[in-house]
């Protein structure tokens, strides 16, 4: 991924390519580098950007953002906390479906790399809909009536009293772990601290090889990254 400047040139094993080539350009142009290697210049793609963006904790692969804003239910002014920042690949996604997204980080580093690269992918107007502190989700959550939460953190149980204080009543809970006795321990506190409607689901993506008549699974597949849980806050106990 190449930020365009003009004067400037990408350099590679098969030749240089000069920026003023594709600066005023349209996207999907093909241009020569200076040894005759051809090139299609497009726009990166969110799920590019997440695999290739720097960062500074493992990010949640496009495989299973696709699904967490489905079934977060993620709609265009949706108020969202989200703890547990990373790298900012769920705040892209947040930000681009149109949410209003206050993020929770605890490390000071983790909070200024996310807005970072949300910044470099939305740009600097994406700020009016994104706030991020460095403050640790476990000892509360400052804001309310918001529609959904989202943890991406090691013990998320933790947070069910401040995520439940903090929803509006049939506000949305999703939490992403990567091991089984983590879901275990978090589907296990979820009615207690009112939570229904509780559904765990595993998202496997499984490429294939075409070419010809080559038709076939890919060798290899990113099986398992984490388990997708949600929930619901209801409204009151009879």
């Amino acid at each position: 991924m190449i930020t365009l400047k003009a004067g400037a040139e990408f350099h590679t094993h098969a030749g240089v390519v000069e920026h003023d080539q594709l600066l005023g350009s349209e996207e999907a142009t093909i241009v020569r580098s200076s040894h005759g290697a051809r090139y299609l210049a497009v726009r990166p793609t969110l799920a590019e950007v997440v695999l290739e963006m720097p960062r500074g904790a493992q990010v949640i692969y496009p495989k299973d953002l696709g699904p967490l804003l489905m079934r977060a239910d993620i709609f265009p002014g949706a108020r969202v906390l989200e703890a547990g920042l990373g790298s900012g690949a769920l705040s892209m996604a947040l930000l681009r479906a149109g949410a209003e997204v206050t993020g929770y980080e605890l490390r000071e580093d983790f909070a200024a790399r996310a807005v970072a690269n949300v910044t470099g992918f939305l740009g600097e107007a994406v700020l009016s809909r994104y706030h991020v502190e460095v403050r640790d989700v476990y000892d509360g959550i400052a804001e309310v009536g918001l529609d959904r939460v989202l943890l991406d953190l090691p013990e998320p149980w933790r947070a069910l009293k401040h995520a439940s204080s903090a929803l509006r009543p049939g506000g949305i809970l999703v939490s992403y772990l990567p091991s089984v006795p983590q879901v275990m321990a978090l589907r296990d506190a979820l009615p207690a601290a009112g939570f229904a409607l509780a559904e765990t689901v595993e998202v496997l993506e499984r490429p294939w090889h075409v070419e010809g008549q080559s038709v076939r699974p890919e060798h290899r597949m990113v099986a398992h990254t984490g388990f997708l849980t949600t929930a619901r806050l209801t409204a009151g106990r009879s």
